[in-house]
């Protein structure tokens, strides 16, 4: 397959099985070790699957000639960047920089409530950390990245900006696209066979801004930590009850909004926790999941039991339309 093609050959089989996964893995970490030979890779490893199975080809490839840099931003759900250094450090034995950026990016959001605005600092910043990791190494030749087929369908081009958030202009690199003409149902066939957990694997989208989008209004690290936790709570039952792999994204929304409640006999002031499980093929519209009452109810108990801060929950039972996906 020509690397540099940015059209799907019509020839082209869809990846189905283990068999037709492996076969594009051989392909792939053949020209990969061709095109970049002794010289190193530079991936910003995000922990989603399109990046994780760009960096688990090219380690195949090219061992540790691949440096990921993961960032965390202090906006991953639980769990999530301590799953990146156990599966690529740990297990496979990748070159990986872990960057803890938390208190950096934090101290830049306080008190930014503009959604845009949020963003922008989170994607502005991002690329600075990448940027300064990068600046830290020497003979780097490539640059990848997991775009899909989607992206370039949808950009009429290669979006640059895919998972790094566009580096700048003068970070001058090839692009590493082994990915580049997948579908995303042909990612995690392929990530399968690399070995990656089946979590990872199927691992829901995740917004670039992270839970900076769901921590609404300024974000705070208290509300973020409640956040985290009712997700984590969220995401717990859900793979109980066998949801997991039938809605397609499922999160919690926790706003800047305090209401009234009783705990321990006492009144005190806490934050809504609002469920939003949706469903959809394509992203541009989606149905609300609808939730067994006993599980909502459970769900409920649990987080304003176990989570400092949170005193209702809430469940979104708005469309897209009307309703976007995120709240932000």
């Amino acid at each position: 397959m020509d690397l540099n093609s940015n059209k799907r050959p019509d020839s082209m089989e869809r990846i189905t099985t283990p068999a037709l996964a492996r076969a594009f893995i051989d392909e792939q970490v053949a020209a990969l070790r061709a095109e970049i030979g002794d010289r190193k890779v530079l991936l910003a490893l995000s922990g989603g699957v399109d990046s994780s199975v760009v960096a688990a080809l090219l380690i195949k490839a090219v061992g540790k000639q691949l440096i990921s840099v993961h960032v965390n931003h202090g906006l991953m759900r639980k769990g999530e960047s301590e799953a990146v250094i156990e599966v690529f450090r740990n297990q496979l034995h990748a070159n990986l920089v872990y960057v803890d950026a938390t208190d950096r990016f934090l101290d830049l959001l306080a008190g930014v409530a503009e959604p845009e605005r949020k963003r922008k600092i989170i994607g502005g910043e991002f690329i600075k950390v990448v940027d300064e990791e990068a600046s830290k190494l020497s003979g780097i030749d490539f640059l990848a990245q997991g775009t899909i087929y989607p992206d370039i369908l949808e950009s009429d081009g290669v979006k640059a900006h895919h998972n790094v958030g566009g580096l700048p202009e003068d970070m001058q690199f090839s692009l590493i696209e082994p990915i580049k003409l997948l579908y995303k149902d042909e990612v995690r066939v392929v990530g399968e066979a690399l070995g990656l957990p089946h979590a990872m694997v199927y691992r829901q989208p995740f917004p670039g801004p992270g839970l900076g989008v769901r921590c609404l209004g300024a974000i705070t690290r208290d509300r973020l930590h409640a956040l985290r936790e009712a997700d984590a709570i969220l995401r717990e039952e859900f793979d109980n009850a066998g949801l997991a792999g039938k809605v397609w994204q499922y999160f919690i929304a926790v706003p800047d909004v305090k209401s009234v409640g009783v705990k321990d006999g006492k009144r005190y002031e806490g934050w809504p926790a609002i469920i939003r499980a949706v469903n959809t093929t394509d992203a541009m519209s989606a149905t609300i999941e609808e939730i067994p009452y006993a599980l909502l109810h459970k769900i409920t108990d649990r987080i304003t039991q176990e989570v400092e801060g949170i005193n209702r929950v809430l469940y979104d039972l708005t469309p897209k339309p009307i309703g976007t996906i995120e709240w932000e």
